[in-house]
């Protein structure tokens, strides 16, 4: 009895208990993880219970209670956050209804509610992270480069200049005059809708700057045009032959209507 006793005083067992409470109840970690870490989790944790509830409303019906898509929408597990924050913040989503294209609209959310969102998609599996500033500011980037980037990449669908253009079965690619540096990377991370995806192993992060730069430089309010009207910047080529076919076609309708009023002239 006497050895029963003691064992049953022995002073680990109280630390022996109280680690496996700690490991059950995932305490552990918080417990001897640094301060600044703890808290980054349990903010992390938060915004992904927040964005979960924002999604039961605003997304479920068309995308899944859990994420995993409908008739209606796709499957939204691997977006990745980039994703949500370039489709929310432009006002995209949430859709008005279900159709080819989904314009741009109005923003329905605060940043810190795409972010939650974000953070809740982010959790249904791993994705493409929002960028930070350093990875989409154009500062220092090559305007030239990106132009050459620009039109092998992208041109085909919105245009030389980023003026956009239409594509088949009611699609098209918008204009990209207006839209921030950080939704531009995230469109080219992610590939929104029917634009095609350009993840940093094919397309470098400094090549994004660089094409990012180069849409800035041909659309901004100091950009010289010495052609005069742009005509949606499809080309000098067939501006000029627009030109000559108004000029030339306007040259016609004087030379008859001189023609036919000179006629009358002589015969009265």
């Amino acid at each position: 009895m006497k050895k029963l006793s003691a064992r049953r005083r022995h002073p680990l067992a109280a630390v022996v208990v109280l680690l496996l409470a700690l490991a059950a109840t995932g305490g552990l970690y918080a417990a001897f993880a640094p301060a600044g870490e703890a808290q980054a989790d349990t903010a992390q944790s938060l915004a992904i219970d927040e964005g979960k509830k924002l999604y039961a409303v605003g997304c479920a019906s068309c995308h899944g209670v859990g994420g995993q898509g409908t008739t209606d929408g796709p499957s939204l597990t691997g977006v990745g956050a980039a994703a949500v924050d370039f489709q929310v913040g432009t006002g995209r989503m949430p859709a008005q209804q279900p159709g080819p294209q989904v314009p741009k609209k109005k923003v329905i959310y605060d940043q810190k509610e795409i972010d939650q969102l974000a953070a809740y998609v982010a959790s249904l599996g791993p994705g493409p992270s929002v960028p930070t500033a350093k990875q989409y500011n154009p500062e220092g980037a090559e305007s030239a480069k990106g132009g050459e980037l620009f039109r092998s990449n992208c041109a085909q669908c919105h245009n030389f200049s980023g003026e956009g253009g239409a594509l088949t079965n009611g699609k098209y690619a918008p204009g990209l005059e207006g839209v921030t540096p950080k939704h531009m990377y995230e469109a080219m991370l992610t590939g929104p809708q029917n634009m095609p995806s350009f993840p940093d192993s094919t397309m470098p992060e400094q090549e994004k700057r660089d094409i990012i730069k180069y849409i800035e430089s041909v659309n901004s309010d100091t950009s010289a045009n010495p052609g005069g009207l742009k005509l949606g910047g499809i080309g000098p080529v067939s501006e000029g032959l627009f030109s000559w076919i108004i000029g030339l076609g306007a040259l016609i309708a004087v030379a008859v209507w001189v023609a036919a009023h000179t006629a009358k002239a002589k015969k009265s």
